[in-house]
């Protein structure tokens, strides 16, 4: 097998490591970035826990084909960026979805969100989704306004007590 070959077996084993044990693999078409936009995107997203890389169309589809991803072709058009997120899908959404509002140019394609091939308008929705650490925080406040609920009813019952004896023994004060 030649050397150029190789490589290009090589690479699209990479892609579909990446995506097979991402939650969410969002394509985008980085057009219009400069380098500095380009170097704060990906600070940003590494950051996050999340890898951007540029990839090939052709090896992507490759890729994608060996995965078993259907309709993820289209998205495959011009140049393309696919950030990669192995626990949060929501954290890069967010990240890309704004960037693609301060650029004119930067564009999100599409992707695939736990094997399932996504658009754009579903990358959007992504974004839009409170993060994962929101979500816990609403889960413990759900679990914990119950226990606060029930320990000011069982504090209003020993207040009443305690505001009883008072007045027992302010009228017991006042008869003698």
């Amino acid at each position: 097998m030649n050397k150029q070959r190789q490589i290009k077996v090589e690479e699209v084993a990479a892609i579909k490591e990446k995506v097979g044990s991402a939650i969410v693999t969002i394509l985008a078409d980085y057009r219009g970035l400069n380098v500095a936009e380009m170097t704060e995107l990906r600070r940003k997203l590494r950051a996050a826990g999340v890898e951007i890389r540029v990839v090939k169309n052709t090896l992507t589809r490759r890729a994608a084909r060996e995965l078993g991803l259907e309709g993820l072709e289209p998205f495959l058009e011009g140049p393309t960026a696919a950030a990669f997120s192995p626990t949060d899908p929501v954290i890069p959404a967010k990240i890309l979805t704004e960037v693609m509002r301060t650029s004119k140019t930067f564009q999100i394609k599409g992707g695939v969100l736990q094997g399932r091939v996504i658009g754009e308008e579903g990358i959007k929705a992504l974004a839009d989704l409170p993060s994962r650490e929101q979500l816990l925080a609403r889960v413990v406040g759900g679990f914990q306004a119950p226990l606060a609920g029930l320990v000011n009813v069982l504090a209003g019952n020993i207040r009443n007590l305690a505001y009883v004896i008072e007045a027992i023994r302010k009228q017991k004060e006042a008869a003698a």
